[in-house]
């Protein structure tokens, strides 16, 4: 890992303070910001600095800033505005945009932005054809970021995550809790990554700031989502849930979409650029080390 420095992290949400614990052990400053007063003190908790923002003057966090992170979703429907619809850049692309002392910036984008492959593969030179119109945002705010990157004068790396899983938001999760449901379509599978690897993912990015542009997190297999409970609930010593026909699966709208779109996500940039070696290389290894740690 480069010299440490100083993260500022928007939106500072799961995969962020996964990364968080990696860097303020090793001496870096974590400025994270929340909409939320009432997290301040979970957020100064774990080391780093809590910044309620919006609503308050963003330009110190800035200038001390040497790396800046965005977990921040973009709004659907409002790609055509200059900052993509996306939020941060909406209140601080300008400032960013002349934080030329800034060393990389990185946005936690989707693999979504490929859209349905009918289970084929796509890697990082695939064309972006978004299905849902909360990927074709992402797409939008990509390029936003990209812009706002290039004006700065910064390299920047967007990651395309696949599903993220880890403590706390795993299939054990669902199954002690009682509502984990096995829905099976024929064909269909989903690509993950465990917590862990994203956030040595963007610690190796940090540190490469120039090695690719554009980065897919996933790991090395996509799985029928089924397959993935299953193996969950063995694991545990828990029932497995009975298999539901996806057509006859009670599913809101959000969740339906999901199954709307079916590929597997190459990792080899990943590896080859970034010089990661997977903590967990598939959801076996994930599960079993979430069981290990009491999750």
């Amino acid at each position: 890992m480069s010299t440490p420095g100083t993260l500022l992290s928007f939106g500072h949400g799961y995969s962020a303070q996964a990364l968080a614990a990696r860097l303020i052990p090793l001496g870096w400053q974590v400025i994270a910001t929340t909409r939320r007063p009432e997290a301040r003190a979970a957020i100064a908790a774990t080391g780093a600095t809590p910044l309620v923002w919006p609503g308050c003057d963003l330009a110190p966090a800035l200038a001390r800033a040497s790396h800046v992170l965005s977990s921040v979703p973009p709004v659907p429907g409002q790609g055509d505005a200059p900052s993509g619809g996306d939020p941060v850049l909406e209140g601080a692309g300008a400032a960013l945009a002349q934080a030329r002392h800034l060393t990389w910036m990185g946005y936690l984008s989707t693999t979504g932005v490929y859209g349905d492959h009918a289970g084929g593969w796509v890697d990082e030179d695939t064309p972006t054809a978004p299905g849902a119109p909360r990927s074709a945002a992402r797409v939008a705010a990509e390029a936003a970021w990209t812009r706002t990157a290039a004006a700065a004068g910064v390299p920047l790396t967007v990651f395309r995550l696949a599903g993220i899983y880890g403590p706390g938001r795993s299939p054990f999760d669902t199954l002690r809790a009682g509502t984990a449901r096995a829905i099976v379509k024929p064909g269909q599978v989903f690509s993950r990554i465990h917590v862990d690897d994203i956030a040595q993912a963007i610690a190796a990015a940090m540190a490469r700031p120039t090695a690719t542009a554009v980065v897919n997190l996933a790991d090395d297999l996509s799985a029928p989502p089924q397959e993935v409970i299953w193996h969950a609930a063995d694991l545990a010593g828990l029932p497995r849930p009975p298999a539901i026909p996806f057509d006859a699966a009670d599913l809101g709208a959000m969740a339906r979409s999901f199954y709307a779109e079916c590929r597997r996500t190459r990792n080899d940039r990943l590896k080859s650029a970034l010089g990661v070696r997977l903590i967990h290389p598939d959801y076996r290894s994930g599960l079993a080390a979430i069981l290990r740690a009491g999750g």
